[in-house]
């Protein structure tokens, strides 16, 4: 191996920034925790100065982890490198990642600064952010959009600042495959000192796969990717596919990482059942259908041989092939195994409660599909919050009265109950909800799917609403539609209330 490429994920910054992406503090240090068993380089942990809340998260992770680079990103000003630090300072490996834009569109319309103060500033905030920190990366921001001499320039007062990492970013997904190897080489060949070159590319176009791994071939020894290529508008670069590119194409690459690759599905399954964002079933590595055949011929094939077909295994990324019938006469030891071999890792407690919940839906359900377990576990055993629990409900409705829906529920172990009307079941159930807790909330987004197939599938609702400018999300499961919806509901005030 000629060159070790360093993973960066900023799933915990820049995909958090995705609308419906947002996490608490927990569920930002659960998330961190499986980067590290992924074997992630590098954490970005947050924006430091963006919130309190934002903050209190860095610090966490920061804390609670111990190989992986904890980062925290800070504007090119005194504040935010302040904070930034105070965020990471705990840590074992403790970065500062500071950026200031240098296109000219961002110069002329957004900083109003010339390339003199641009300059200046750069050389100013990266050894002001090194007098605290050893490591620190400097991003120019919207760098595909520079001028390449200027770029340089910028990047040669980083690095008399005192900058270990440079980073040139493809802010909003602009660049192609060829043009940005051309920039990676040749800003790699014209800064004044050999650091590490880093990319970070947006998918605005559906190239940042593509760029990330041409800036690879070009000199760039670090990649800056999220989790299931979450992130704003289009998302980032996906680390996983990235990762795969490397390993299945070694023959091509010849590039070493550390990444653990067994750990690729158990980190985006975590994702999922924190953000309730799926991937679309067709996403390559960690969709649905990555590795299902359904072409007569290509079930052939594979049966004869999985490589005519598979370019990778199953195996290769934490997911084991199991046909084990699960049903209701099925013992805990049996499904213990069909969730490891689904690769999920469930502590004790967790175990003992899926199954509890399994045993339930099995007495309604004829067969247990690999979906349906899976959705026991996302939203149900994942789900961290729950002050409030569904008693019951009681609905009366029909094509000449207004619905009306009676909800019962237990917070912190006192019952409440209300009943109110509306335009339909599923309205008049979330008036009754807002009743009794006097929570007023938009709703932003409803939907229901089946989980699995049949008459008698598990049906999945989602919910997301506004509360004060937040959006939130919440989930339900149940075989009734009405349930899971209600359900849905109360997972998102759950999330209010704590």
């Amino acid at each position: 191996m000629d060159r070790r490429i360093k993973f960066f994920d900023t799933t915990l910054r820049d995909g958090e920034q995705s609308p419906g992406c947002s996490m608490n503090l927990k569920e930002k240090v659960k998330m961190a925790k499986r980067l590290e068993k992924l074997n992630v380089d590098v954490i970005e942990a947050g924006f430091a100065i963006s919130s309190d809340g934002d903050f209190e998260s860095v610090k966490a992770i920061a804390e609670a982890v111990e190989k992986p680079v904890v980062a925290s990103l800070a504007r090119a000003l005194k504040k935010d490198i302040d904070r930034a630090y105070d965020a990471v300072k705990s840590a074992k490996h403790p970065r500062i990642h500071t950026f200031l834009a240098t296109s000219e569109i961002h110069r002329k319309y957004k900083l109003k600064m010339t390339k003199e103060e641009v300059l200046k500033r750069t050389y100013e905030m990266v050894k002001y952010a090194k007098e605290k920190c050893e490591d620190i990366e400097f991003s120019a921001e919207d760098a595909t959009r520079t001028e390449k001499e200027f770029l340089v320039e910028v990047f040669n007062k980083a690095i008399e600042g005192g900058a270990t990492v440079l980073n040139i970013p493809d802010t909003v997904g602009y660049t192609t495959p060829d043009e940005f190897y051309e920039l990676v080489a040749y800003v790699k060949n014209n800064i004044i000192e050999d650091v590490d070159i880093s990319v970070h590319c947006h998918n605005d176009l559906g190239l940042a796969v593509a760029n990330s791994i041409s800036a690879i071939k070009a000199g760039a020894n670090q990649v800056e990717c999220t989790i299931n290529g979450i992130g704003e508008r289009a998302g980032n670069a996906a680390l996983e596919e990235i990762v795969m590119i490397l390993d299945t194409r070694k023959d091509y690459f010849n590039y070493s990482n550390q990444i653990n690759t067994e750990e690729i599905m158990r980190a985006s399954k975590k994702l999922i059942s924190i953000t309730g964002i799926d991937v679309q079933p067709n996403k390559a590595i960690v969709g649905k259908n990555a590795f299902a055949h359904e072409a007569g011929i290509h079930q052939h094939g594979v049966l004869e041989n999985k490589s005519t077909y598979e370019i990778m295994t199953p195996k290769k990324i934490g997911l084991k092939e199991n046909k084990m019938v699960l049903g209701k006469h099925s013992g805990k030891h049996a499904f213990e195994e069909k969730i490891i071999k689904l690769g999920y890792n469930l502590n004790d407690e967790e175990i003992l409660k899926a199954f509890k919940i399994f045993k339930d839906v099995a007495d309604k359900k004829k067969e247990i599909y690999n979906s349906d377990i899976e959705a026991i576990i996302r939203d149900d055993i994942y789900e961290m919050v729950d002050k409030v629990i569904l008693e019951r409900y009681v609905v009366n409705c029909g094509n000449t009265i207004n619905p009306t829906v009676t909800i019962k529920v237990n917070y912190d172990n006192e019952i409440f109950e209300e009943v109110a009307s509306g335009d339909g079941v599923i309205d008049a159930a979330f008036n009754a909800i807002e009743k009794i807790f006097k929570i007023n909330f938009i709703l932003k987004d409803y939907k229901i799917k089946s989980v699995s197939k049949g008459k008698d599938a598990l049906g999945e609702a989602r919910v997301q609403i506004n509360y004060n400018g937040k959006i939130i999300n919440g989930k339900g499961l149940s075989t009734d539609v009405i349930e899971a919806s209600i359900k849905a509901y109360i997972n998102a005030v759950n999330k209010v209330l704590v």
